[in-house]
């Protein structure tokens, strides 16, 4: 077999969604953590400068924001993994898939992936080709680890409505800048509301971020604006939001995910190739 002709018979069998979703999927997750991160830092700098004085006040707030940055250390590192499983998976089934609609001819390593899948038997070879029966060998052991499709869909379904409640929560922040930055705009253009200045004020006791006995615990008028025209502020803003975006595409990455599996793994059950699920 040629290069050419082995690279045309790769690129048939790749699981084009799975490229895709894994992509998203990391490109999402890398800005959701990083911009999260950066925000809540951020955020934190904003409170203990401009709305307490009092290290008690927010004391709590940066135990909760430190955990939550661990937190984002860990979904880091498990997404890039889970990621590259639901990867292999995807070309695990889709090759298992596409040898039983004869779309293509496996390789060698196809062949033993999809081997555990359709029930194919094991291929007899001489001691000379001992060295690609060995990668077989290795490319079976890893289907019979990967050969288990129904697993990843449901597991990829709870971390779906996990991350559903993630991409929810993420919302949380932009809406609390949104609106200091919307105060901000009525404070600087008086003319658009009938409210007194010094009565347009951005009070995080009213978020739950500081407690109500926090003192000052609120900016007003053109102290607020002064704080929202600072490039910490528009800076922290701007970061919640990719971090908002990022969240939204890792969610798309495993819908997408969620369904590639679903097809494949329900192909394979209903037709019936000797699966074991």
């Amino acid at each position: 077999m040629g290069l050419l002709e082995c690279c045309a018979r790769c690129l048939v069998g790749a699981p084009f969604a799975s490229l895709v979703a894994t992509g998203l999927c990391f490109f999402g997750v890398a800005l959701f953590c990083g911009c999260g991160h950066e925000a809540l830092t951020g955020t934190e700098k904003l409170i203990e400068t401009y709305f307490s004085k009092n290290f008690q006040d927010y004391e709590y707030l940066i135990n909760v924001i430190h955990a939550f940055q661990y937190v984002i250390y860990g979904t880091a590192s498990f997404f890039f993994l889970y990621g590259a499983l639901l990867l292999a998976e995807g070309f695990y089934t889709t090759g298992a898939v596409r040898q039983i609609f004869g779309d293509y001819k496996t390789t060698i390593c196809g062949k033993g992936l999809s081997a555990t899948v359709t029930g194919g038997q094991k291929g007899r070879g001489s001691r000379g080709q001992h060295q690609a029966h060995s990668l077989e060998r290795v490319c079976h052991c890893l289907g019979k680890w990967l050969g288990h499709p129904d697993k990843f869909v449901g597991i990829t379904y709870a971390l779906t409505v996990v991350w559903l409640l993630v991409f929810a929560c993420s919302a949380v922040p932009v809406y609390i800048y949104f609106n200091t930055w919307t105060t901000c705009q009525s404070i600087a253009f008086p003319s658009k509301t009938s409210a007194s200045i010094g009565s347009l004020c951005a009070d995080a006791r009213m978020y739950g971020v500081l407690p109500w006995n926090a003192f000052p615990g609120k900016v007003c008028g053109s102290n607020l604006l002064s704080i929202c025209k600072t490039a910490e502020f528009q800076m922290t803003f701007h970061l919640f939001i990719a971090a908002f975006v990022g969240a939204a595409a890792t969610l798309v990455s495993l819908l997408t995910f969620m369904i590639a599996a679903t097809y494949n793994f329900a192909v394979l059950k209903l037709m019936g190739r000797g699966t074991k699920f």
